[in-house]
């Protein structure tokens, strides 16, 4: 019985306000007089009491660079796709251009790399800023030959 008395103690009993001069929370129910906070819906976001907001405590983050060049990334299988669906055109020389003529890279790509995912059975001929070794050895070992441009060594 005790218990229970003891639990029940532990609950705090909701406050109805607007109920009469007697409760203490009549008339205004505790919001004061006039004013913003006094009305109905009213929150003033992020205000925490004149403590430094959380937006401001917390630092900055990230840094979008304006000579950031956009290097976009295709596999050896994506081009071998292209030139099957005669997107691309193996005979050509294969570079930035073509690709972007062809609708595979935005505009704003500047430079691209060749990755070596996939098998490649065409000869091609290709120009590119990057490739990886594996991509390069493949690419040769179907025939083909690769140029990278701005290389620096």
């Amino acid at each position: 019985m005790t218990t229970l008395n003891t639990l029940n103690n532990l609950k705090t009993k909701k406050i109805r306000v607007g109920r009469g001069i007697g409760s203490g929370k009549g008339k205004t129910s505790g919001r004061g007089v006039k004013g913003q906070k006094s009305r109905s819906g009213v929150a003033i976001k992020s205000f925490e009491g004149g403590q430094m907001p959380l937006y401001r405590r917390l630092p900055k983050r990230g840094f979008n660079s304006i000579k950031k060049k956009d290097i976009a990334v295709i596999n050896l299988n994506d081009i071998q796709k292209l030139i099957d669906s005669k997107k691309i055109i193996s005979d050509s020389k294969i570079n930035i251009d073509a690709l972007k003529k062809a609708n595979i890279f935005r505009k704003s790509i500047n430079k691209f790399k060749v990755l070596s995912n996939g098998e490649l059975n065409t000869k091609i001929d290709i120009e590119a800023d990057y490739a990886s070794k594996i991509a390069k050895e493949k690419i040769e070992k179907a025939g083909g030959q690769i140029t990278l441009k701005n290389q620096s060594k």
